[in-house]
């Protein structure tokens, strides 16, 4: 007995002897590590941010379907959902990895696509959680707070400043860097360029934070690093190997019942835009009949706003042009723009016409769109129509009347110029953007069927009324008087 006692005594004098830090270090999974590098976790984030490009190609009125009822297409979605948060933990493990090495260039990309993310999801929205989420590892809180839309753009706003801060004369070496090739001198452009079309969706609103949103823009306008051409454009590049091909590849849906939007192809007709032939194919019976390629009778979209039966009718009859093969057939595609420096010119181009800041936004206005005659036409897959986007080209373009800025008669109508040219280079390339800049705008003209408005959100995802149902019931009461329903119109657009 005494002997035993003896062992338990060791036994126990061992195991005081142990520190609570060394028996965490054996409760550690070493298949589970807790820290990475931010090289890892940077390449997944660049290629990450292009799930927010998902198809608004129906919303948009760029594609119509005609193998069912697409309630995108119709207007009559209902809820969305909140799986950009997933991609925004393993930013803010980007962020957190950045600081634990002491990469003030990691942190600046990971305040960039927070900014990003936070944008997309408020603007599709309305309020949603913010200053409190993503602190349910750090902090607990599991049930975030909803913010207001303007306290959102005002931290969406301070991201970027600190991350144009961050990147201002750093000269760090980063890796994994699958956009702009570790060039913290494109990121700091992106950045800026970001703040002013974060700046000018609030054109409905004076100030922002108590400061006036014209003012900010011009202060960046004129003191920041921008982009100064397509090359600078921030752009993913495909590769034909696994998990790099263009998103699009091999995608069922484009054989079948994918067929072009009369709403885009007439935009693109009315202004003998050589992009449509880059874009879409001619219809079946022009093909049969001989047309050539540039013959814009070649062309016809499906109405958007009928039963899909009859569109898909018109389909079967030879008469509806479908996307080009190359958007399912080429594994490599085109390059896809984050933000790239046309919609840049767009948006300096519009801020001018608001008397925002002083320039010629003719001339802004033209170099956008001569950067994205110059974007497609540079792209692999589209060498065959590489002559129809010449510089020559262009130059016949901004000649016509629904192009030429200086032919519109009014402030107004040289805006909706500009957001059109802003849409029509827009196909594959922006995700929600067309949409969401025709409810700011107005601009282009979506058509509906009788008695349909178009939605200005998406209703809160179901999970938030099972697991968040205080905040977002709070939220709902705040902005709209209870009523979570698309056709309510959330902050920025009052």
């Amino acid at each position: 007995m005494k002997m035993i006692v003896r062992i338990c005594t060791c036994i126990l004098l061992a195991a005081a002897a142990v520190s609570c830090t060394d028996f965490e270090e054996l409760n550690k999974d070493p298949n589970k590590p807790t820290q990475t590098s931010p090289q890892l976790l940077l390449t997944t984030a660049c290629w990450d941010v292009f799930s927010e490009f998902d198809n608004f190609q129906y919303e948009s009125r760029m594609l119509v379907a005609t193998d069912g009822e697409s309630s995108e297409q119709f207007y009559n979605w209902t809820r969305g959902d909140f799986g950009s948060f997933d991609n925004l933990r393993n930013i803010q493990k980007l962020e957190e990895e950045s600081v634990r090495v002491s990469s003030d260039a990691n942190l600046a990309l990971a305040k960039f696509f927070k900014a990003w993310y936070f944008y997309n999801l408020t603007i599709k929205y309305g309020d949603i959680p913010f200053s409190e989420a993503l602190q349910g590892e750090t902090n607990e809180i599991y049930t975030a707070k909803y913010d207001t839309q303007e306290d959102v753009f005002v931290g969406i706003l301070n991201l970027l400043k600190e991350a144009d801060t961050l990147l201002e004369g750093n000269t760090e070496i980063i890796t994994g860097d699958i956009l702009n090739d570790g060039s913290l001198s494109k990121w700091q452009k992106l950045v800026n360029a970001f703040r002013l079309k974060v700046l000018l969706t609030l054109s409905h609103k004076p100030t922002i934070g108590g400061e006036a949103v014209a003012s900010r823009f011009a202060d960046i306008y004129s003191g920041k690093v921008l982009m100064n051409d397509v090359s600078e454009s921030t752009q993913i590049n495909f590769l034909d190997q696994s998990g790099s091909r263009y998103l699009n590849f091999n995608s069922s849906s484009f054989g079948s019942g994918l067929y072009m939007d009369s709403t885009f192809v007439q935009k693109l007709i009315d202004r003998e835009d050589p992009r449509l032939f880059v874009y879409c194919t001619q219809t079946p019976n022009a093909l049969k009949s001989g047309k050539a390629v540039t013959d814009f009778t070649s062309y016809e979209g499906g109405n958007p706003t009928v039963q899909y039966s009859l569109v898909n009718a018109k389909a079967v009859a030879g008469n509806i042009s479908k996307p080009n093969s190359r958007y399912y057939d080429d594994p490599v595609c085109e390059s896809m723009m984050l933000l790239g420096y046309p919609e840049q010119q767009f948006i300096i181009a519009e801020a001018i016409l608001r008397g925002w800041i002083s320039g010629d936004a003719v001339a802004e206005y033209n170099k956008g769109i001569k950067a994205s005659f110059s974007f497609f036409a540079g792209q692999a897959s589209t060498k065959g129509y590489s002559s129809y986007l010449s510089a020559e080209a262009c130059d016949q373009y901004l000649l016509n009347s629904f192009v030429d800025l200086d032919q519109a008669p009014s402030v107004d109508m040289k805006i909706s110029y500009v957001i059109t040219q802003k849409y029509l280079q827009t196909y594959f390339q922006a995700g929600k953007t067309p949409f969401f800049e025709q409810r700011r705008t107005g601009y282009p003209i979506f058509e509906t069927a009788p008695g349909v408005t178009i939605p200005n959100r998406w209703m809160y995802p179901q999970t938030e009324y099972d697991y968040n149902k205080t905040n977002v019931t709070e939220a709902v009461t705040r902005q709209f008087s209870g009523k979570d329903d698309i056709r309510e119109t959330p902050w920025y657009l009052k």
